[in-house]
């Protein structure tokens, strides 16, 4: 059982507001997932420069800027122990370095406008930590986790990025990841924890890169992933949701004229302005609703 949100905001007005509703959506899931919690939040696309969203573990930030800075010209914003890189660097040449030099951190995200930040421990606590209540942004996705498939780490913490501003959230278990993992491992995909969450992102992001659609991608998940699972898959331009076919995993919307927001359960949403005038509905099994794509 885990926890997960969303919300796109409609009304540019709100958009300084989004990480306050945002965090009070997270810890109100927290009772589904006491063990981690994580965020992707999307702001304004930066036109020349890259944004790689890196967890530097142990090292200490002034290592960590003493390092990068012999590799690349940055911008560094840190924020508990996660740095947000600005560069003007593309991914590939990014990753190279990161792979040859930098094995003591993880790289958790990256593009021209998402920013991931995810740790261990309550949702309030993860919220706290990286002063979630101070951001802004156009749409946001999280997670809160009750550890069931892997180890309790920030690895095995949600949300997950495979692709460049794609992200993605889940609530439930898939039984055939580990063929799909060697599947997509011979198709270039990467890895970095056991968790099956990560698989569903790396085959979201490998369809994409072969010219596939965001629903197209997830009309083909219905197929392709055995399981039960909501998902709430996030990119630059907005977010998309499916429950599969046997709908087990709960899910519930609220749209309205300024927002649309989504929801393991209903009390992570009762907060949010104007909520009791907003349409609510159960996503339908087997049904991609997306905003903003």
């Amino acid at each position: 059982m885990c926890g997960i949100v969303g919300i796109y905001l409609k009304n540019e007005k709100l958009k300084d507001s989004l990480g306050s509703l945002l965090s009070k959506m997270l810890i109100n899931m927290g009772s589904r997932g006491p063990d981690s919690a994580g965020f992707a939040i999307y702001k304004k696309e930066e036109k020349e420069k890259f944004k790689y969203s890196i967890c530097i573990n142990k090292l200490s930030f002034k290592d960590f800027e003493e390092r990068i800075n012999k590799h690349l010209d940055a911008e560094l914003i840190k924020n508990s122990d996660h740095v947000i890189l600005k560069t003007s660097v593309k991914p590939e040449p990014m990753l190279t370095i990161l792979k040859n030099h930098f094995q003591d951190v993880a790289l958790v995200g990256y593009g021209k406008s998402i920013e991931i930040f995810k740790q261990v421990g309550d949702p309030s606590e993860v919220v706290k930590k990286f002063k979630l209540d101070d951001y802004s942004g156009s749409h946001a996705i999280g997670h809160t986790r009750m550890a069931t498939e892997s180890a309790i780490t920030t690895d095995g913490s949600h949300p997950y990025s495979t692709g460049e501003d794609e992200c993605l959230v889940h609530n439930g278990s898939l039984s055939n990841h580990n063929n799909l993992r060697r599947k997509l491992k011979k198709d270039g995909v990467n890895f970095d924890s056991e968790n099956d969450t990560e698989v569903a992102a790396g085959y979201i992001s490998n369809n994409l890169s072969n010219k596939k659609n965001l629903k197209e991608t997830l009309k083909d998940s219905l197929k392709d992933l055995d399981g039960f699972y909501t998902f709430i898959t996030g990119t630059k331009d907005g977010f998309a949701v499916l429950r599969d076919e046997i709908a087990c995993k709960p899910a519930v919307i609220a749209e309205t004229d300024d927002y649309v927001a989504i929801a393991s359960e209903f009390q992570a949403m009762a907060h949010l302005p104007k909520v009791n005038n907003a349409k609510i509905f159960e996503p339908e099994p087997g049904v991609v609703y997306s905003w903003g794509n």
